[in-house]
C-alpha cells in the first residue's frame, strides 16, 4: 500500500506553517503554533483519527489569532489533499456523534472534492480563555476549501462552551477516521460513479 502522508509548507507575509500528515498513523500529534486551545482542539483530532499530526507555526500573533487559525486550517486541508492522492478506495464519507457531560455534536462529511461548510454552531459565550470562538469557522472554511471537502458541523446540546468545541473536534476526528479508511471490497476503485472525486 502507497504511503498516506504529506508535508505542506505555506509561507505568505502573516503566516509561515509547515504541515506533515500520516493518515496511517497511531494518533501521534506535535504543535508549535502560537495558539495554545487550538491545540488542544488539534490533539483531539489526531486522538480519535489516529492521524499523525505535525503543525509549526509562526504568525501575527501581535495583531490576533485569525490569520494563523485560518491559514492553519488552509495548509492542513492542502496536507489532506496531497495525502489522499486520488482517493481509490477510500470509504468517502463519514460520520460522528460524540457526547461530553451535556454537550453533543455531530459530524458528517464526504470527501467529495466539493468544498462546503454547513456550520450549526452557537457558543455560549465569545471566548474560551483567550480563544475567540468566531476563528473556529475560520479554520473549518479553510480546511475544507483546500480538503474537497462537503462537512456539516451541528452542536446538538451544550452550555459550557469548552465542551462544545471539544466534541466537534473529537467528532471531525472520528468522522475523518471513518471517510479515509481503505474499504477492502473496493480493492481501489474510485468511490463514485463519476469516476472521480
Amino acid at each position: 500500500m502507497a504511503q498516506r502522508s504529506a508535508e505542506i509548507e505555506r509561507n505568505t507575509l502573516e503566516t509561515q506553517i509547515k504541515v506533515t500528515l500520516n493518515l496511517d498513523g497511531t494518533g501521534q500529534a506535535a504543535f508549535g503554533t502560537g495558539v495554545p486551545f487550538l491545540e488542544h482542539m488539534l490533539d483531539q483530532v489526531a486522538r480519535h483519527s489516529l492521524f499523525d499530526i505535525a503543525i509549526d507555526a509562526s504568525g501575527d500573533l501581535h495583531i490576533d489569532a485569525h490569520h494563523t487559525v485560518e491559514d492553519i486550517g488552509i495548509t492542513l486541508g492542502q496536507a489532506f489533499a496531497k495525502a489522499l492522492a486520488d482517493k481509490k478506495g477510500i470509504t468517502r464519507y463519514g460520520h460522528a456523534y460524540v457526547p461530553l457531560d451535556e454537550a453533543l455534536s455531530r459530524v458528517v462529511l464526504d470527501f467529495s472534492g466539493r468544498p462546503g461548510l454547513f456550520y450549526g454552531v452557537e457558543f455560549p459565550r465569545p471566548m474560551i480563555g483567550d480563544f475567540d470562538v468566531d476563528l473556529f469557522r475560520e479554520f473549518f472554511q479553510g480546511f475544507v476549501n483546500h480538503a474537497g471537502v462537503t462537512l456539516h458541523i451541528d452542536n446538538l446540546k451544550g452550555g459550557n462552551a469548552h465542551h462544545i468545541a471539544e466534541t466537534i473536534f473529537k467528532a471531525l476526528g472520528r468522522a475523518l477516521r471513518m471517510a479515509i479508511t481503505l474499504d477492502q471490497r473496493m480493492q481501489g476503485m474510485m468511490p463514485s460513479t463519476k469516476g472521480c472525486l
